[in-house]
C-alpha cells in the first residue's frame, strides 16, 4: 500500500466506528421523529468544545488556569462537550414529555440557539471563523490512533450493552445519554455534517428493509470512497465522505422497498 494511502487508515478506523453506533441509534432516532436531535445535540458538543477552546486559549499561548483546572485541561474540550451535549440530551428529552406534538419544532430551536450562542463566543476571536468551519466540516484526515481511544471504549461499551440490555438503550431511558456521549466524542473527530449523515443515512437505508448489516457495509464503503476520493482528488475528506453517504441514499431509494412476507 502506498505510503500517502496508510494516512487513511485511522480517519477509515474512525468513521466506521462512529457508523457502528450512530446505525443503531439513526433507527431510534428515526423511529422516535426526531431526525434533528443529532444537529441540535452535535451543535451542543460543538459549543462545549469552542468554549473549553476559548478557556485553553491558542496552543502557542494558553491562558492560565486555576490549579484544580489545569489538571483537567488535556481532556477539557472532550469534558465540556460531553457535558453540554449531555444538557441538550436532558433538556429535548424534558420537552418531549411535556410538549410531545412541538418536540421536532424544538429540537429545531435548541440546534439554532446553540449555533447562534457559538457564533457569539468566538466572535472576537481571530481564528473564529476557521474554528467554526472545523465545527461543521470537521478534519478527519487529521484523526490519529490516540484520537480514537475514547471514542473506541465508548463504543465497546454502548454495543456491548446494547447486547445485553437492548431494551435499556434502544427503547428506555439510556438512549439520550448514550446518544449525547457518543455524538460529543464522534463531532470533534469529524464534524457536525458528517455526524449526521453517518446517523442518519445509514438508517434510511435500513429503512428500504434492506439487513442491517448490509447497510453498515454499505455505510462503510461510503466512508472508503469518500476518502479514497478526496486522496486522489486532493478535496476536503469530510464532505467529500458525505457526498458519497448522500450517494449511497440516492442510490437505495432506487430500489424498490422490500415488502414483508
Amino acid at each position: 500500500m502506498p505510503q500517502d494511502l496508510t494516512l487513511l487508515l485511522a480517519p477509515l478506523l474512525g468513521g466506521w466506528l462512529v457508523l457502528a453506533t450512530h446505525l443503531p441509534l439513526g433507527r431510534q432516532v428515526l423511529a422516535r421523529g426526531i431526525v434533528f436531535i443529532d444537529l441540535a445535540i452535535a451543535q451542543m458538543a460543538g459549543l462545549g468544545v469552542l468554549m473549553a477552546g476559548q478557556l485553553l486559549g491558542h496552543p502557542e499561548h494558553p491562558n492560565e488556569l486555576p490549579a484544580w483546572l489545569e489538571a483537567l485541561a488535556p481532556v477539557l474540550p472532550q469534558l465540556c462537550g460531553a457535558v453540554a451535549a449531555l444538557a441538550g440530551a436532558l433538556l429535548v428529552a424534558g420537552l418531549s414529555r411535556l410538549w410531545p406534538e412541538r418536540r421536532e419544532a424544538l429540537i429545531g430551536l435548541l440546534y439554532i440557539a446553540a449555533a447562534s450562542t457559538a457564533v457569539l463566543w468566538v466572535s472576537a476571536d481571530p481564528h473564529g471563523a476557521q474554528k467554526l468551519g472545523a465545527l461543521l466540516s470537521g478534519d478527519v484526515l487529521w484523526v490519529d490512533g490516540p484520537a480514537l481511544v475514547p471514542l473506541a471504549g465508548a463504543s465497546a461499551l454502548y454495543l456491548g450493552l446494547r447486547r445485553l440490555k437492548p431494551g435499556l438503550l434502544d427503547g428506555g431511558p439510556g438512549f439520550y445519554p448514550a446518544f449525547a456521549l457518543l455524538v460529543s466524542l464522534s463531532v470533534p473527530l469529524l464534524g457536525l455534517y458528517l455526524v449526521f449523515a453517518t446517523l442518519i443515512v445509514p438508517a434510511l437505508v435500513a429503512a428500504r428493509r434492506l439487513p442491517a448489516w448490509l447497510a453498515a457495509l454499505l455505510g462503510a464503503a461510503a466512508y472508503a470512497l469518500g476518502l479514497g476520493l478526496s486522496w486522489r482528488l486532493d478535496l476536503p475528506a469530510g464532505p467529500m465522505v458525505v457526498l458519497s453517504l448522500v450517494g449511497l441514499a440516492g442510490l437505495s431509494l432506487l430500489r424498490p422497498a422490500k415488502l414483508p412476507a
